[in-house]
């Protein structure tokens, strides 16, 4: 870390401890701060966008902020705001997009790891339950694999599965290790209890994000029976320590109703949420569920309840599908993030599992500039209309294309899943969402020569 970082970080943990003693006070002071580190020209949305939060104190995100310091740690509040948003943004996005010019490839924000395929459920629909028990990367190939993004300017990783909580130990050495990374873990929960909690207030850098299908029958529905209330007992544990948390939501053709409504939200509020990720149900492996894909009617619903609740709720929420009008389409392939699977793959995206480069045998630099990921890097958009981003569920002909290009293999070992059979089940569902999604694009003002679209001077 150079000196200009130092002194970023120490004003970081200056700034948070003085409005911490009283937030409601001293937060728009933090704007003095922001504005005195500088933004960079890479970030002068973010500082209007801080502006208008923190100028309004009867806003909703201003509420969601004060909220933070009175609910979170202020150890645990530190080192996020550092790791995150110093290291991860502030520092590690310009240096990203640098190495990205300079290599003519896409470099990630975060990187998405499995440190085993192991898990505790045996989930309905869920993809990860192929690939078994028995695959794991070691302690020394996680590390290696972190090392090499950092050299890139990435600071953001999260684990996924199998259940990463079957490797606690590897993982909070790993947080021991680099402490200037920050770390999450999509987690059933179930693996949360009191002695790992008190482990991650030592460690300060790793947030879970809990996964809950709505209320007790629609979890135990997909999950299993019991499952709920175990989760619930674990955000307890996680909210009695001041520590943040979050919630990943898989919103099916069966839940989408209850995980959309306005009762949910006030629920995950309720268990001490700080965020919420939002997944659509994909149709990925040979044991998956068509069935349990969402309607065009029901996306919709998600995409006008999503946003509407942002401007009353004081959570976070992201949906990885409609939300790509605020990332101009698909962040796949590394253009904000890729996939590493507990065998070594590297692949596109978590959903989209092919490969052609594995990081036992390439660096990660070499996998980004390897034919599968440049068809991503060379590809994207893969539509104009940015609320149809994904090459498979919007536009499946794009992932058989990038696929057969690059010569790239199913990473399923147990039960490989040719291209075109993937993007069938998906192609019935693209049309009809396609028509929905272009009403809704058109509405939003981003038609050709709408006024919306382009604002009179």
């Amino acid at each position: 870390m150079g000196v200009k970082e130092r002194i970023s970080a120490f004003a970081v943990n200056r700034a948070t401890d003085y409005i911490a003693g009283n937030p409601e006070k001293n937060l728009p002071k933090l704007l003095s701060f922001l504005d005195g580190i500088g933004w960079g020209k890479e970030f002068e949305g973010h500082k209007e966008a801080f502006h208008n939060v923190l100028d309004n104190p009867d806003s909703n995100w201003y509420r969601y902020i004060a909220d933070l310091w009175r609910d979170v740690d202020n150890d645990v509040l530190k080192t996020t705001f550092r790791n995150f948003g110093l290291n991860a943004s502030m520092i590690g996005f310009p240096r990203q997009k640098e190495l990205a010019s300079e290599y003519g490839c896409n470099i990630p924000w975060a990187i998405l790891l499995d440190p085993t395929s192991a898990c505790n459920l045996k989930c309905t629909g869920c993809w990860a339950a192929e690939y078994g028990n028995k695959l794991n990367m070691s302690y020394d190939e996680l590390d290696g694999i972190i090392r090499q993004g950092k050299s890139l300017g990435t600071y953001f990783y999260l684990y996924s599965g199998g259940e990463p909580l079957v490797r606690k130990a590897d993982l909070l050495r790993l947080c021991e290790a680099h402490p200037d990374c920050q770390f999450a873990a999509f987690t059933n929960g179930t693996l949360i209890d009191e002695a790992f909690a008190d482990e991650l207030l030592r460690v300060k850098n790793f947030i879970p994000a809990i996964s809950v299908e709505g209320f007790e029958e629609d979890t135990d529905f997909r999950r299993g029976a019991g499952t709920f209330k175990t989760v619930e007992r674990a955000m307890a544990i996680l909210k009695e320590r001041r520590l943040p948390f979050g919630i990943s939501c898989c919103y099916t053709s069966k839940n989408t109703e209850m995980i959309g409504s306005e009762a949910y939200f006030d629920q995950m509020i309720e268990w001490g949420a700080k965020f919420c990720w939002f997944f659509t149900y994909m149709p990925v492996g040979k044991d998956a569920v068509p069935e349990l894909m969402v309607s065009a009617e029901q996306r919709a619903f998600m995409y006008e309840q999503i946003r509407k609740f942002r401007e009353t709720k004081p959570l976070f929420t992201l949906d990885f599908w409609n939300d790509g009008e605020y990332t101009e389409g698909c962040i796949a392939g590394g253009r904000r993030y890729l996939h590493i699977n507990a065998n070594g793959d590297m692949e596109p995206c978590a959903f989209i599992h092919y490969s052609d480069s594995n990081i036992r045998e390439k660096s990660l630099l070499d996998a980004l500039q390897a034919p599968l990921f440049m068809n991503y890097h060379d590809g994207q958009p893969f539509n104009e209309n940015h609320l149809r981003p994904c090459p498979l569920l919007d536009n499946p002909d794009a992932l058989v294309g990038m696929v057969e290009r690059s010569g790239a293999y199913s990473t399923d070992f147990e039960n490989p899943e040719d291209a075109g059979e993937l993007a069938d089940k998906t192609r019935v569902a693209a049309e009809k969402w396609g028509e929905t999604a272009d009403a809704l694009w058109t509405c939003a003002g981003h038609c050709a020569g709408c006024a919306k679209s382009n604002p009179a001077p």
